[in-house]
């Protein structure tokens, strides 16, 4: 199975229609452009009219394709929702199979960090909906999360344990701690780390 088909298969919103030729170099462009400028300034500072410039394409192209800011941004979540699915399901250790679970948990729980950390505003968003909250990709990361404490031998509660670990990567929490209470993405790593080898019992 190819990359792409394994992307395909991990889709986070419902799938779109095939696309040919300049519809497809034009969504591609305004994505690359949206995620570029959101790396360099954050998704707060960053508008329809920056995105279809930095596109180099129509700010009308952006809404026939998107339907809005928020439906372009979605559609960039999912995507990069995607590209993490296929690195910690199918890519290389430690994030990968073929490490130790634990080390495959403590990898995982970094790298989410990060992606949280990236993805704040558009996660925050869609966690305000319990339809999103508690299905699709949340709940693709949670049985991850339980299934690495499972194959850790790790006794008592799995739900609840994962449940715990799942909490401490909520976009807000993220944000409330490196905002306001003025910790590190390498501190919340190490509080993560630190929880899991606990559960583990290391």
């Amino acid at each position: 199975m190819t990359a792409s088909d394994r992307r395909a298969r991990l889709a986070v919103t419902d799938a779109t229609p095939a696309e040919r030729g300049d519809a497809a170099r034009n969504r591609e462009l305004l994505l690359d452009a949206a995620r570029r400028l959101i790396a360099e300034r954050g998704p707060d500072a960053v508008s329809t009219d920056d995105i279809a410039v930095a596109a180099g394409v129509g700010k009308g192209t952006l809404f026939r394709r998107f339907g809005s800011r928020a439906g372009l941004m979605m559609v960039l979540l999912d995507e990069d929702e995607k590209v993490e699915q296929e690195a910690f399901m199918f890519g290389p250790p430690p994030l990968g199979p073929g490490a130790p679970p634990l080390e495959r948990l403590l990898a995982y729980g970094r790298d989410r960090l990060r992606f949280v950390h990236c993805h704040h505003a558009l996660l925050s968003d869609a966690a305000r909906d319990p339809q999103t909250r508690f299905a699709g990709p949340a709940m693709l990361h949670r049985a991850h999360v339980r299934m690495l404490l499972e194959t850790a031998n790790t006794t008592g509660d799995l739900d609840a344990q994962a449940d715990a670990l799942v909490a401490l990567l909520d976009a807000d929490y993220v944000a409330h701690q490196l905002n306001d209470r003025g910790r590190t993405l390498d501190e919340l790593g190490a509080a993560w780390e630190a929880t899991a080898r606990k559960l583990c019992g290391c």
